[in-house]
């Protein structure tokens, strides 16, 4: 299913909206959502919030502002928000948390994106002098971009849940590929959300939306969270038009998502004997696959399979990531196993 002669494993961001969905955009019945009144847009925000099982949803142009949205909210200015090391909050959102939420990160370092129980617990701050800062929130990604699409694990999620539910911390999901983890996980994703004070999953990862992401949580939340949208910049108006995509996204290519994890270990296995190269199978649980190079550049690689058109992202100087996506398929990966094993 290649693209304009490329199959594209870069990210799973780089999906063409389906048919069905193009069709839905142009029927789409539409309001000014600034003014609340875009049916389709109500009908995603409740839609977003039953499947979660929260009170209340929002629909936001991106997952960076679904995130900042809830940091401000969540945390208290001048306070600490612990999180993972590697984590998209802290490392890949334009220092949003300094910016707007006036809050320090705590980086706590990981195993698979895991931060050890009592590491959080170590790291968490009363003001005991006036020059120490105190802990307002606790932050998780699940299923982690950086450590290969690992999925939480539920007993973890629900230590550490109970953990900031014990400190009075309010207590965040990136969620942006949450739906890979609970089809990992094989668990309803309110299994997964319903730990959480606050939420936010992305449309336009692996679910084919062109635009958009979603952030939940109770209705209080969200009605200040609507506030802070528009400070932001984030006020669409006819936005149905992109929220008929979402509800496409959330009913249909959620249940789809097995196939590229199936996809993804597939690739795994088909370059994991190579010399040169390594790939932890183990670790391939959801829709990425990390590959390890021990022999060239990450650069120098990616240009050797873009001239047999493939493309990846580079993550280090020997680190490249490969994502199954739903405009990849069965030939995409066979065409990149073929390529990989070319190039060693």
């Amino acid at each position: 299913m290649g693209y304009k002669g490329f199959s594209d494993f870069r990210s799973d961001t780089v999906t063409r909206p389906t048919e069905e969905m193009r069709k839905a955009m142009y029927n789409a019945e539409v309001g000014d959502d600034v003014l609340g009144d875009d049916p389709t847009v109500i009908k995603l925000e409740e839609l977003a919030a039953e499947v979660t099982g929260k009170e209340a949803a929002l629909f936001v142009p991106s997952g960076t502002m679904g995130n900042t949205i809830a940091v401000k909210l969540g945390s208290v200015e001048g306070t600490e928000v612990i999180l993972e090391e590697k984590c998209h909050i802290y490392n890949f959102e334009a220092a949003n948390m300094a910016r707007y939420a006036y809050v320090m990160p705590r980086p706590v370092k990981s195993e698979n994106g895991q931060m050890p129980v009592e590491e959080i617990k170590a790291n968490i701050k009363t003001v005991l002098r006036e020059h120490i800062p105190g802990t307002s929130m606790i932050c998780l990604e699940n299923t982690h971009n950086y450590h290969g699409g690992a999925p939480l694990p539920l007993n973890y999620i629900k230590e550490v849940s109970k953990i900031a539910k014990d400190n009075k911390l309010h207590f965040h999901l990136d969620g942006a590929r949450m739906f890979n983890a609970s089809t990992a996980l094989k668990v309803d994703v309110k299994e997964i959300t319903k730990h959480f004070d606050s939420v936010m999953f992305c449309l336009s990862k692996g679910l084919c939306a062109p635009v958009g992401s979603m952030l939940v949580g109770d209705k209080e939340f969200i009605k200040k969270a609507r506030f802070l949208r528009k400070s932001l910049g984030g006020g669409m108006r006819q936005a149905g038009i992109l929220a008929a995509a979402g509800i496409i996204a959330i009913e249909k290519m959620t249940k789809r998502l097995e196939e590229d994890h199936i996809r993804a270990k597939k690739l795994a296995e088909g370059i994991a004997d190579l010399k040169g190269i390594k790939v932890d199978l183990e670790s391939v649980q959801t829709n990425f696959v990390m590959v390890e190079l021990e022999t060239m550049s990450s650069f120098e690689f990616l240009r050797e399979l873009e001239k047999e058109g493939v493309l990846a992202l580079p993550f280090s100087e020997t680190r490249v990531r490969f994502v199954i996506h739903n405009d990849i398929d069965d030939n995409d990966v066979e065409k990149a196993i073929k390529v990989i094993r070319g190039v060693f």
